[in-house]
């Protein structure tokens, strides 16, 4: 959880710089949001490099979507520019949709997308839209064998971690003059995901699948 902990750290470490002080006739230099997130994931099976198991020749998998609660953490640099990292978790179940229909290939894979973008803002006065871009990590803490494949043998299942990247666009609204607002978000995500089944200790599949998630978020935002 390294690349984790690193995003969650450099946005503590953001908010505390005394390097960069708030003057009196800016808005606050920390904006908190508490946002309710659609994680769309894809789930395209790009390569099979093992198969010993006889998977159909048109095998196709996609990953279910999901809702989640989602914390953003976000340092303004200046006025136009900012940083940002979010912390949420997110899990999905693999199926396939053609070759094997309706077959749940991995079970309750649970996800943390690292994330930190760099985000330019454009004042228009009532509305604040931004644009933004940056790294990402997709870690994968859990992950189990799917129940379709367990009467096959498989005992164990993989999802590698990867690194990719965002883009993002979206909205801030300030409600009154005390800091609140609404903000509404949108991130691509450009990642893939390499997934290895195991019966024992031998490699029975293995799959390269690009994910390439919409991450679409509404909420709630506090900048001070």
């Amino acid at each position: 959880m390294k690349p984790f902990l690193a995003c969650m750290i450099a946005g503590l470490a953001f908010s505390a710089s005394p390097a960069l002080a708030q003057s009196e006739d800016r808005e606050g230099q920390v904006q908190v949001k508490l946002l309710a997130t659609a994680v769309l994931p894809d789930g395209k099976i790009t390569d099979v490099n093992v198969d010993i198991v006889g998977l159909p020749a048109d095998t196709q998998t996609k990953a279910n979507d999901n809702i989640v609660p989602t914390i953003a953490v976000e340092y303004f640099i200046s006025d136009t520019f900012s940083l940002e990292t979010i912390c949420c978790v997110t899990q999905h179940d693999v199926d396939a949709i053609s070759g094997l229909p309706g077959a749940e290939l991995v079970s309750n894979a649970r996800l943390i997308p690292a994330t930190v973008t760099a985000k330019l803002h454009f004042d228009l006065g009532n509305a604040k839209p931004y644009v933004g871009a940056g790294p990402a990590y997709f870690l994968w803490i859990e992950d189990k064998p799917g129940a379709a494949t367990i009467p096959l043998g498989v005992t164990d299942t993989d999802l590698s971690d990867e690194f990719g990247i965002a883009l993002q666009a979206g909205i801030d609204i300030p409600v009154g003059d005390q800091g609140f607002g609404i903000n509404l978000d949108a991130k691509r995500y450009f990642i893939d995901t390499t997934a290895r089944w195991y019966a024992g200790d031998t490699l029975a599949i293995e799959t390269k699948h690009k994910l390439d998630p919409w991450v679409l978020s509404a909420g709630v935002s506090y900048r001070f």
